[in-house]
């Protein structure tokens, strides 16, 4: 047989492979497509979009959030060219920006809590009324959130004999940016924004590794020294001038069960923390419990039982 010949043959035997692989790769996809629109297998795990109703973004929660520290913080966020002459026009542009992605943002936040599906346009209508009406309540309350975080940059500074100014508190330290997320979302869970708060935090999260439910009530002059793996959960309440070090957990015990063996949910489960309390690296408190006034609880510390005002635990 000629060399041509068999080089005839060899591309009519590829050839052949060529067209099974493409066939066989055709029907695998097929199959696998089949399967993952499966109903079955999608329930819980899909969220079904209805025409006028917008999802969350990503993207436009970051901008939100770059806005609202240029806001709260100028000169250390955003524009760095603003000066006392032209901050009333920074901030205005800002605001104005800020709450067209407000309102767009909490549209979608409750568009994506309702499970309507037979709504009408006029629905859908009077809900961006709604969202625009909170986007701009929300926006009424960034001078007070602005206050109690010139209190925490204050804690963070005071706390830290390392910390040369307020400046390197707001441009440096994790906990200023976790709790500018925090206090933004606390008010919009306070308004009644499903979801958007819930990103808002776990942004921070994934930017800082502090963890702070949008849920939690927090007061004025906290702080978290360094702040990586600080848990804290929805239902915490911390009083004023609270500090936190790296690692500590104020979380839940396992949720107690209904009838059908399902975790109840939307109870109180984690620590309330009285005003002037310190607690060290890598503590770990569960529960609902109280822990009073002026204590100090020490690294490493497992807490399940409430605290009297002014006392101390130390590890075993």
């Amino acid at each position: 047989m000629s060399f041509q010949r068999k080089y005839v043959n060899l591309h009519h035997i590829l050839l052949s492979q060529h067209q099974m692989s493409t066939e066989n790769l055709t029907q695998t996809l097929t199959q696998t497509v089949e399967e993952l629109s499966e109903p079955e297998s999608l329930r819980g795990l899909f969220h079904q979009h209805r025409d006028g109703n917008p999802l969350p973004s990503l993207r436009a929660l970051e901008e939100i959030i770059e806005l609202s520290r240029s806001i709260l913080f100028p000169g250390f966020y955003g524009k760095s060219t603003v000066n006392m002459k032209t901050i009333r026009y920074h901030i205005g542009v800002n605001m104005e920006r800020l709450h067209k992605l407000l309102s767009d943002q909490i549209l979608a936040g409750l568009c994506f809590a309702c499970s309507d599906e037979d709504e009408d346009y006029q629905v859908i209508a009077e809900r961006r009324g709604q969202a625009e009406a909170l986007a701009a309540e929300m926006i009424t309350r960034l001078p007070q959130i602005r206050k109690v975080l010139a209190t925490d940059v204050e804690a963070a500074y005071n706390g830290d004999p390392a910390a040369e100014s307020f400046g390197e508190i707001i441009s440096c330290y994790p906990v200023i940016k976790a709790l500018t997320n925090y206090r933004i979302a606390h008010e919009l869970v306070e308004l009644g924004v499903p979801l958007i708060p819930r990103i808002m935090t776990e942004m921070a999260h994934s930017e800082t590794g502090i963890d702070i439910h949008p849920g939690a009530r927090i007061g004025n002059h906290f702080t978290i020294d360094h702040g990586t793996g600080v848990v804290i959960g929805a239902t915490c309440i911390i009083g004023n001038n609270v500090k936190l070090y790296q690692g500590v957990t104020l979380g839940a015990k396992s949720f107690p069960l209904d009838e059908n063996g399902n975790p109840i949910k939307g109870i109180p489960r984690h620590p309330i923390i009285g005003d002037n309390v310190v607690i060290y690296a890598n503590a770990t408190l569960l529960g609902r419990i109280t822990v009073g006034d002026d204590c100090v609880i020490g690294a490493n510390v497992w807490l399940t039982e409430d605290m009297e005002n002014g006392t101390k635990k130390n590890h075993k």
